[in-house]
């Protein structure tokens, strides 16, 4: 059986590595790259060209970074990479770490460059082939500038702080630029990047949606062969479309298992049983185990510990559902990209375990299918219309695995649950109400562990805060606090306070991810 690598490399025909230096916009240039149907995977600096070489790309893209590239400990890369006759183009840090190890060199400014500004195309070449001679504007993120490009290079542009803002060796396959083409504060970036990948590369730009179920329907089947599976379904958009792709590759081998925590958001749980037994053809378990998930969680608070927990209960309850499904070895997760990247791998550090990653016990028995491992979350989106998914499926707001266990600061009972649920439901039913709910990436209700005093009815009270959260994203890899008008938080504060027992405040979270994360825990 092939190893999962190569299963990945036989899938996709074109795919452009995205080399990150810890660069804040790492994720988006992966995401520009799959805008123009060509899949794209981050991987870290350190890997050997060797190991590069083994991913088969079509094409590099370095990101940019923190770090000065004259730094002692500044991040590098295996000088080999050059040498295996694959285009790069480099992104501000990138584009200066491949001036300084092909043959050019980068200073120091007495100024730097940060947010809109004029860049000058003396020679549009192949990359600004889109722009007339003259000025343009681009958005610059630097301080370093290149002051002599790589050997046999040429500048087509440059900038007040930046002698050469742009710059290409088409022998070498070598290309570099300063600003961000990333970003939409560069109106030529989208055009950038699109010459790269087709111009330069010659990609096929045959990544879509059809092409995905394909691949996965045909990668499913050959890991799962005749064999029986189990799906871990929330009822959230990534599991629900985990197993109607999985269903559609094995069919009637697949036994979906709900597993009522007693931490679903207010009547989800109903809902969710409704939604897959009636409608979609798939054999449903369902099984209520609210009572074992609050005796294991008593008296814990640490959140790493919680989603630990959490993680390893799912387990060993499909574990006890696999005796019922004879045979069943295989277990399906919705586990996304992000999931990977925020959960720690040999690409990126951990932020927090993901229940579903992170938070997976040692022994578990069963070996995991996951097929939209490599999916942010609008292309699972759109993964979900094209099977067939209705709207109020694919369109429901993200939920975390752990459910309202984190989103509960402290240790969770099921008094602090029927609280968070019913402040939850007000916060959905006015954004629902407001005509945001499509708008908002996500938006809930946190309760922390701590009271304030308040006066209700003449009289002191000491009760819980409810602390809203609203966000905007693209892809939960970053996300921005939601600017949610102020009549509408009026109302939120007001039948929170005066509809759930309990609660005495209300407070809105104005914190952007980074440096924040979306969920409080």
């Amino acid at each position: 059986m092939a190893t999962k690598f190569q299963d990945k490399i036989d899938r996709f025909k074109d795919r452009i590595l995205v080399v990150d230096f810890g660069a804040q916009y790492a994720q988006l240039i992966a995401r520009r790259v799959r805008e123009n149907n060509v899949y794209s995977e981050i991987i870290p600096h350190n890997l050997s060209a060797k190991e590069i070489s083994n991913y088969q790309p079509t094409g590099i893209i370095f990101s940019g970074g923190p770090t000065s590239v004259n730094a002692e400990g500044a991040p590098q890369i295996d000088p080999g990479i050059y040498e295996l006759g694959i285009p790069i183009l480099g992104i501000c840090y990138g584009a200066q770490l491949i001036a300084v190890q092909c043959g050019g060199k980068v200073g120091r400014n007495e100024q730097g460059e940060y947010g809109r500004t004029e860049m000058t195309v003396s020679s549009p070449g192949s990359l600004l082939a889109d722009l007339e001679t003259g000025t343009h504007p681009v958005w610059m993120s630097h301080f370093d500038a290149i002051v002599e490009g790589p050997e046999g290079s040429l500048a087509t542009a440059s900038s007040t702080n930046a002698p050469i803002a742009a710059f290409e060796s088409p022998e070498r396959k070598l290309y570099g630029v300063q600003f961000h083409p990333e970003v939409q504060h560069t109106p030529c970036g989208e055009k950038l990047l699109t010459r790269f990948l087709f111009d330069v590369c010659s990609c096929s730009g045959d990544w879509t949606m059809t092409s995905v179920i394909e691949s996965s329907v045909e990668s499913i089947k050959q890991q799962v062969g005749d064999g029986k599976a189990i799906c871990g379904l929330s009822g959230g958009v990534d599991s629900a479309v985990a197993a109607a792709l999985v269903h559609k590759a094995i069919g009637d081998q697949l036994t979906c298992v709900f597993v009522d925590t007693g931490l679903m958001r207010a009547d989800e749980g109903t809902q969710v049983v409704e939604t897959f037994d009636r409608h979609q053809g798939i054999e449903l378990m369902h099984v209520k185990a609210e009572d074992r998930f609050f005796e294991a969680l008593e008296g814990i608070t640490e959140p790493e510990e919680k989603r630990k927990t959490i993680g390893e209960l799912f387990i060993r309850i499909f574990e006890d559902a696999e005796k019922q499904v004879q045979d069943a070895a295989f277990l399906v997760q919705g586990t996304l990209y992000p999931d990977v990247i925020e959960s720690g791998t040999k690409d990126a550090a951990k932020i927090k375990s993901h229940h579903n990653v992170g938070g997976l016990p040692d022994d578990m028995e069963f070996e995991l299918v996951e097929p939209l491992r490599d999916l942010f979350k609008d292309e699972v989106r759109s993964l979900g219309k094209e099977l067939g998914l209705p709207d109020e499926i694919v369109w429901r707001q993200p939920f975390p695995g752990p459910g309202l266990g984190v989103r509960i600061i402290g240790e969770v009972t099921p008094e602090k649950v029927a609280t968070l649920q019913a402040a939850d439901k007000i916060v959905r039913e006015e954004l629902r109400n407001a005509g945001l709910e499509r708008e908002i990436w996500q938006a809930f209700a946190v309760l922390p562990d701590i009271r304030s005093v308040g006066v209700m009815g003449d009289e002191r009270t000491y009760g819980y805060p409810i602390i809203i959260r609203a966000v905007t994203s693209e892809d939960a890899m970053t996300a921005d606090w939601a600017r949610l008008p102020y009549e509408l938080l009026e109302t939120l504060s007001s039948r929170i306070i005066n509809e759930v027992s309990g609660v005495n405040r209300v407070a809105y979270d104005i914190t952007s991810k980074p440096p924040g994360t979306i969920e409080w825990e």
